[in-house]
Order: C-alpha cells, then structure tokens, then sequence
C-alpha cells in the first residue's frame, strides 16, 4: 500500500510520516502492523473527542440512515445544520448570531474576508506576520509567511502585515483598512500567546476607524484552551469570528459566524455572494453538532487547564527551552530545529504521535484530544522525556 500511496497521491513533503493505518480508538492510532500509538496530536487539532467517539460515530450512523446530500447550501431545511448552527449561536457574543457552514477552516477565512469588504466598502487587510489562516490563495494572502507565499504570487492586493503583540504597529491600522484578521493564539508561528491586553487593544483601534476585528479561531476553538473559544478570556467579541477543525469532531468543517445584518449583505448586490454546494452538508452537521454537544455538556473543557498542568509539570529537562502556548494547545520548544525533528521521529518510533509547526521549526506539537487521560499524559511524557535523554 506504501508504493500506490505515494505513487497514486499527491504529497505534500518528500518525508511523509507513512504510517499505514489500521484502525483509531480513543486515544490511540493502531497500524497494520498492529502497533498502537498513542496520539498527541489529534489529527492536527482537530479530533476533539478522540477517535471513533460513540456518540459522534451513532450521530453519523443515524443521519446516514436519513439521508446525506440532497442540496447546495442555504436552500432546504435540514435539521442537523440548523440545530449546529443555533447551538453554537448560543453560546456566543449576542453580536455573533448567523453561522455560515462551510467544508473547511480555509473556506471559512475566505467567506470571513468578503464579508468584510461587504461590510465596510474597504480593501485593505491587516493581518499578522508568521500568520496562518489556511492555504487556498485568499487565505495565503493573508499569511505573513513569504517563504510560503512566493511561489503562489500574484495573491490579493492591498494585504499589509503587522507583528502580533506590538502596540505600535496598530497605528497602520486605518480608515482604509476593511478588516484585521488574527489567530486568537498564533499557531503556525509557534503557539504565540495575546499578551498586554493586546487583543482588546487592536479591537479599540478597529471600532476607532471603522474596521472590522477578524479572529481565526480554527484551531483555539472548541474548548481546546478550556473555553469554547479562546476570545472568550480576553473580554471582547470578534465582528466575525471563523472556526474549522475540533468543531467536525473528525469530519471535514468550517464556519464564519457574524451578526445577521452583516451576513445579509451576502444575499444582494449580488445575490449569491457567497455560494457552497457541500457547506451545512447533513452528515458532517451531524457529526459536529454531537462533538459541540459533549464539549459543551461534559467536564472537558473544565478539565484542560488541569490536564495542561499536569503537561508542565512533567516536561521538565535541561533540553526543553520553554513550553508555549495554552490548555491543550501546547508547544515544546527546543535548541534547533534539528533537535526537534530528532525528538519527533524518536518518539514515533516509540508509539507515541508527535508533530512539527509551519514556521517554528524549534516546536514539538502538542495538542491531543480533550478527552487524553492522566494516564495518557504521564505516558506520553514519560516517552518524550525518556527520548530527550537519549539525544542529549
């Protein structure tokens, strides 16, 4: 299967991990080999509950049952879309009270971007050097990554990029500018924190010009940093607010979710102004509206500051530099990047799942699903620091 596989498809590096796999349960990832490892990284994020969730799996099974596709989006009442779509308008900011459902966390910065030129009649985009927003070519536009970019050139005009966390850059910030789009927490460039109220301090300025605060909230969402979403500790509300990965509980999403009123510009002037066939599609609603479900009705979210504790407590070693980020969103970060990958590639040989971040090439990934046990964590660590003693 290795041979048809990177015969047959595209690859994204010349190194994948190529793990042939078997079968997912719980915490763990089974090849076909019938080696198990246990998974710290959750499918980048993204499988919230763990692997193979009853509750998530019966939700699939049952709206299989009914029925899958039947229309492009925003035309026919299904319920599963609208029941995820209130739930998560629930639980949010009163000023964020529409859901736009779309496939993927990229489609979701793309709709979050034409709505606000829709918004304010504005081009101009600021967003954050080192930022990662998806990977169509409105969403590279906006990532302050060149090295990522340059090939892709021409991307979208009037894009400028300032430097998260530093005050004096909020100055570029003016009555031009449509929208300032930023990762809640910057992961790509290595789990970067808002420090200094700076959160608030750039949504201040937008309201003072008139732009619009985008916040990407893809990866820090959906209780990964103990709150549904990560915004939510800062003590603002996002004009639009873009969420993807966890909310699938293992199944492909996305969703920009903003006041009805913004989102009305998308229906006139032209109509169809932002279009799906497969956003709001009836089984991954299913699967996302079981996942929001749990996470907002169990202890989980309750529970990741706790399990992040324990995470800084036991990675304790000379060779361990600091550990960045929040919750269960965490990164390692060590001398070199060549270290790192040593790390990495170690600990998989050793069943545990480990990964590197786009532009922080010092980090180990740590993001695991929100239900990893105690247990899980002391494991894992215990493998992680047992490798760093062997490469050091």
């Amino acid at each position: 299967m290795k041979t048809d596989f990177l015969k047959y498809q595209a690859q994204t590096t010349n190194t994948p991990l190529a793990i042939e796999i078997s079968y997912a349960k719980g915490s763990y990832v089974y090849d076909t080999n019938k080696k198990k490892y246990l998974d710290f990284i959750a499918g980048v994020s993204a499988n919230t509950l763990g692997h193979s969730n009853t509750k998530i799996i019966k939700a699939i099974k049952e709206q299989a049952d009914d029925y899958l596709h039947v229309m492009v989006y925003g035309e026919f009442i299904q319920k599963k879309p609208v029941a995820l779509a209130k739930l998560l308008v629930n639980n949010l900011p009163k000023n964020l009270n529409q859901v736009y459902l779309v496939n993927s966390g990229t489609e979701a910065t793309e709709g979050a971007l034409k709505l606000a030129k829709r918004v304010t009649k504005r081009t101009e985009i600021i967003a954050a050097k080192l930022a990662y927003h998806g990977n169509t070519q409105g969403s590279m536009s906006v990532c302050g990554a060149e090295k990522q970019n340059r090939a892709f050139r021409p991307l979208l005009p009037n894009v400028r990029f300032i430097e998260f966390n530093n005050l004096s850059d909020l100055s570029k910030i003016t009555t031009k500018t449509a929208c300032v789009i930023l990762e809640t927490i910057q992961g790509g460039a290595g789990f970067i924190l808002p420090k200094k109220d700076y959160l608030k301090k750039v949504k201040e300025r937008c309201e003072k010009v008139g732009a619009l605060l985008v916040l990407d909230e893809i990866q820090s969402g959906i209780g990964r940093t103990g709150k549904l979403f990560e915004f939510m500790y800062h003590d603002i509300s996002p004009d639009i607010v873009i969420t993807g990965k966890g909310l699938g509980g293992g199944l492909p999403i996305g969703a920009f979710i903003a006041s009805d009123k913004k989102m009305a510009l998308l229906k006139e002037n032209p109509k169809l102004g932002h279009i799906t066939t497969f956003g709001g599609n009836p089984l991954i609603a299913a699967s996302a509206l079981a996942t929001l479900q749990e996470v907002l009705n169990s202890n989980l979210m309750n529970q990741v500051l706790e399990k992040e504790k324990l995470f800084r407590k036991l990675l304790k070693h000379t060779a361990i530099l600091e550990i960045r980020g929040k919750g269960l969103m965490l990164a390692v970060i060590v001398e070199t990047p060549e270290l790192a990958s040593k790390i990495i590639l170690k600990c998989l040989d050793r069943g545990l799942l480990l990964f590197w971040l786009l532009f922080e090439g010092r980090a180990i990934r740590i993001t695991p699903p929100l239900t990893i046990s105690n247990t899980e964590i002391e494991q894992g660590c215990e493998i992680i620091l047992t490798v760093l003693n062997e490469v050091i």
